[in-house]
């Protein structure tokens, strides 16, 4: 792609200098991480927002439809998890197609990796689904929780591929460098969210909405409502997400069937990338299992201030993953580029800005607790048991931030078994035996506190690796 076909906005000019070669200030480079960092910043944002709406709608029913779905979040992530390293292995081919300039062979990686990704997905959601019905009892719910468990888990399965387009799709066009589009559409996703999920968890009635009593119609449909809410709502943006990859965005829309050539060579690299990065969030997932297993016998309160806290907690570290997005496009079209002086000044530069703004979150999580918890749930209870973990693990952001970032940095350049073995380090040999010993000694803030431990080294660690590395 020449400076002549591209838009004249200055990320724009700035990635098209990025991949010729052309020498960038650092204040482009700022500028340059900023612009490309914000959409996805609100992207991220607007998801925790999504799961705050969620979170608080389900909280009106009670503690234990709030638990129900608290059970089932550490799976869903696991799931998630599990594909999260093919998206990742065909979404960095593309950054480095395209920083290569190699358009065509971009488009190639866009077409495939959707193909794969598809039958990957439908495969993952039928076995997930045969296993659905036990799977809340393996967790150690009790019954009052499990049968809500049960039916959300269901709904999120059979919606599973569709999941998989959508954030196949927008990461695919964030790597290209197109970060406005996703996040956009990721935005309005969380609008049909709240739309959904009033029409379907709530039963018909007269409400008040600034000041005027409207009757609404409602399904009152409770947990099962949460769920086919979110669905539906992503079910709409992938629709949008795939029409603006195939069709409209100009650089990797669909322009016809190719030979099958390209297709092994795509699937091999995917699996170098990706490989070690599901096999990373297997474990990473598995922890999280056990980690709401160590949680679950504690009691439905705690299952619940540990799932609203977790979703609080996410506003804090969302702005990382933002810069982390844009850390992947940055050092993926670098890589592809040739430019190794690039990948360490960009990689470095992302690291330090997310280090700063989540340091900042930080501060304002451990304040704005009771208010952040407040907003989820009317439980006092719950509520002074949340603000209690939230300020234990406000201090943990900062390192947190570090190791976010750097995960994306790394993912850009392909580099994604370090990463994986760093995590299975720090969850399994730090977080799980020190969860478990401090859970049955000083319940949720223990287990919270070892989590806390648990970030810190593991920040620690991928900052001396990343040393190491990009010296």
């Amino acid at each position: 792609m020449s400076s002549q076909n591209a838009t004249s906005s200055k990320e724009n000019r700035y990635l098209v200098d990025l991949r010729e070669g052309k020498p960038l200030s650092l204040s482009h480079q700022i500028q340059l991480v900023i612009s490309l960092s914000i959409p996805a910043i609100l992207a991220q944002v607007s998801s925790v927002v999504m799961q705050y709406i969620d979170a608080s709608m389900v909280g009106t029913l009670g503690a234990n439809a709030s638990a129900s779905i608290g059970l089932m979040s550490s799976s869903l992530w696991m799931i998630w998890g599990i594909t999260s390293g093919g998206i990742a292995g065909f979404a960095v081919q593309v950054a480095h197609r395209i920083g290569a300039r190699d358009e065509a062979g971009a488009r190639s990686v866009v077409r495939h990796g959707l193909m794969t990704m598809v039958a990957v997905a439908l495969c993952i959601a039928l076995l997930c689904f045969a296993l659905s019905g036990p799977w809340p009892v393996w967790l150690g719910g009790n019954p009052d929780i499990v049968p809500g468990a049960r039916t959300y888990i269901r709904i999120y399965i059979l919606f599973f591929p569709v999941s998989i387009l959508r954030m196949l799709s927008g990461s695919m066009l964030q790597n290209s460098g197109n970060m406005k589009v996703p996040s956009t559409l990721n935005i309005i996703m969380c609008g049909l969210d709240v739309v959904f999920n009033y029409l379907l968890i709530f039963p018909s009635g007269t409400r008040e909405i600034f000041g005027q009593k409207i009757w609404i119609p409602g399904a009152g449909l409770g947990v099962a409502g949460a769920a086919l809410g979110t669905v539906l709502a992503e079910a709409v943006c992938a629709c949008f997400m795939l029409y603006f990859l195939n069709r409209r965005f100009r650089l990797l829309h669909y322009d016809g069937p190719r030979g099958k050539d390209r297709y092994l060579d795509e699937v091999e690299r995917a699996l170098k990338i990706g490989v070690p990065l599901s096999i990373e969030q297997m474990i990473t997932g598995g922890a999280y299992v056990m980690f709401t297993r160590i949680v679950a016998p504690l009691g439905t309160i705690p299952i619940a201030a540990n799932s609203f806290s977790t979703t609080a907690e996410s506003l804090c570290y969302m702005p990382g993953y933002g810069i982390s997005m844009a850390a992947t496009t940055l050092v993926g079209q670098s890589t592809g580029a040739g430019r190794e002086d690039m990948t360490k000044r960009l990689g470095w530069l992302t690291v330090a800005m997310g280090v700063l703004i989540m340091t900042g979150m930080s501060v304002l999580m451990f304040f704005g607790a009771p208010w952040l918890i407040g907003f989820l749930t009317p439980d006092p209870a719950i509520r002074d048991l949340g603000v209690r973990v939230l300020r234990i693990e406000a201090f943990a952001e900062p390192l947190f931030a570090a190791s976010i970032i750097v995960t994306g940095v790394f993912r850009g350049a392909g580099k994604t078994l370090i990463p994986s073995i760093l995590n299975f380090l720090s969850m399994w040999l730090v977080r799980i035996p020190l969860a478990a010993f401090l859970a049955t000694r000083f319940g949720l803030p223990g287990v919270w506190s070892a989590m806390c431990a648990e970030l810190c080294v593991r920040g620690i660690l991928f900052l001396m690796w990343m040393r190491k590395e990009y010296r």
